[in-house]
């Protein structure tokens, strides 16, 4: 799926768990000097022209109470299993805004179909979760959106079937998990593969997406097909980035069949929505947030713009 349309909920922490933001994450280096914060190895600190575009019960309360659905890598995770200090692409982009704008963004587990309704209810201010921005959800909350992702293309370590493109895996085996947007992509290719006289996809399907990694290691297929933020965090971290490559189409730089990915604000609070994109667009501007993606090996989903309900769709 382009990030998270939707799907079933993640095993959350059965308690509320509120993790302060400001707090800088273990390794990410020497701590920050007192008011500031260190993310991605970048020091941040407070911009009081941001901090003034704050609502003001958010200026009151210091903090911004912010819904999240763990696990979910590279987006949300736990530092540890079985533990309930959180990590991930979305908490250090929270830290980072917290720090810009000089409140704590304090992150609570919620399951996934939960959390639109619970920003509704005002139980939080927002959402950090991977959340896809479409019509639909723009009805009853607003987004900030900061990234756009789909479908990306997971190959062995030094690509050995040379695959740059979706239009390669004509005529190969490819791997893909059963019942996903994954799925659906590689059918639609299916005409064009055989209008090109490639051979169509030979699809392998498989119950779960590490099954799928196990058989694209065993040289069964030449690639797999998943979300592209799935593929770049894989990419990095299996086998210490040895074992898989992510292939970067430069057409496709989002992935295939992207769709915008944002915060999502309670429409009550629209001071709030403001004050996060020009923090979100400052983030950008310094560079911080690359530094943030590429620590999770998604780099390209990165947008240059924070727009705010940028789904037509």
């Amino acid at each position: 799926m382009n990030a998270r349309i939707a799907r079933p909920a993640a095993a959350a922490a059965a308690a509320a768990i509120m993790l302060a933001s400001l707090s800088a994450c273990g390794d990410d280096g020497p701590a920050a000097p007192a008011g500031k914060v260190t993310v991605a190895g970048v020091v941040i600190k407070k911009e009081q022209a941001l901090h003034d575009l704050l609502p003001e019960k958010i200026k009151e309360a210091g903090e911004v109470r912010v819904a999240t659905d763990v696990p979910y890598p590279p987006f949300e995770m736990f530092v540890k299993e079985g533990e309930t200090e959180l990590t991930g692409l979305d908490y250090d982009l929270g830290q980072a805004l917290g720090a810009k704008l000089g409140v704590t963004f304090a992150f609570t587990p919620q399951k996934f179909d939960g959390i639109v309704p619970a920003i509704q209810a005002g139980r939080f201010d927002a959402a950090m979760s991977a959340i896809t921005d479409n019509k639909e959800r723009q009805k009853v909350v607003d987004f900030v959106d900061y990234s756009q992702s789909g479908s990306g293309i997971l190959v062995g370590d030094g690509n050995p079937g040379r695959i740059t493109t979706l239009d390669d895996l004509c005529g190969k085996k490819v791997a893909v998990q059963a019942a996903t947007h994954q799925l659906d992509l590689l059918k639609s290719r299916q005409d064009a593969c055989g209008k090109a006289g490639k051979g169509k996809i030979d699809i392998q399907t498989f119950p779960k997406d590490s099954d799928a990694q196990l058989a694209l290691r065993s040289g069964k297929v030449v690639a797999q097909v998943l979300t592209k933020p799935a593929a770049g965090w894989v990419a990095k971290t299996a086998d210490a980035g040895k074992a898989f490559d992510l292939v970067e189409d430069p057409a496709a730089s989002g992935g295939y069949d992207a769709t915008p990915n944002g915060i999502a604000i309670s429409k009550q609070q629209p001071e709030l929505t403001d004050a996060i994109q020009k923090a979100l667009q400052s983030l950008m501007d310094d560079g911080t947030l690359l530094r943030i993606y590429n620590k999770y090996g998604v780099g390209s989903i990165l947008v240059k713009e924070a727009t705010k309900n940028a789904s037509v769709d």
